[in-house]
């Protein structure tokens, strides 16, 4: 049986691999001759969302099953503010994670809500690997 920091490193590697999945994917389909920007969206509040939740399992923060990174930034404020307000723009790509998914009102996305929605998850990666290396948390 692994010991309790281990198991807890273990399962925030595993949440920043699929955050980094999702980056890269979002990063990748933005490059093709045909970007499908509303999965590009999607992508994109998925890795923010999966690093934000990554943070939250090194703080052994219990999160809800949510798509809604308001409340995750609100959970992450209690124990790291700065952080929380750093990313507060990360709000706005909430409903990538969903809305743009299904048929509906939504109308499709601009190459530039898309490209936004990137540089979010990107700020997100940076701002929380940041956080986790005063932390202490190694990505060895």
């Amino acid at each position: 049986m692994k010991p309790p920091d281990a198991a807890k490193s273990d399962l925030v590697r595993q949440w920043l691999a699929k955050a980094d999945e999702d980056l890269g994917l979002a990063r990748h389909i933005l490059q093709t001759d045909a970007p499908f920007l509303n999965a590009a969206a999607f992508h994109a509040q998925q890795a923010a969302e999966k690093y934000l939740k990554a943070f939250l399992v090194w703080l052994q923060v219990p999160f809800p099953k949510t798509h809604d990174l308001e409340i995750l930034l609100k959970l992450i404020a209690a124990r790291n503010p700065s952080l929380a307000e750093s990313l507060e723009d990360a709000v706005q790509i909430t409903d990538y994670g969903v809305e743009v998914r299904y048929p509906g009102d939504v109308p499709p996305l601009s190459l530039e809500e898309a490209s936004n929605a990137v540089a979010i998850a990107d700020k997100t990666h940076q701002a929380v690997a940041t956080a986790l290396k005063e932390a202490a948390y190694s990505f060895s």
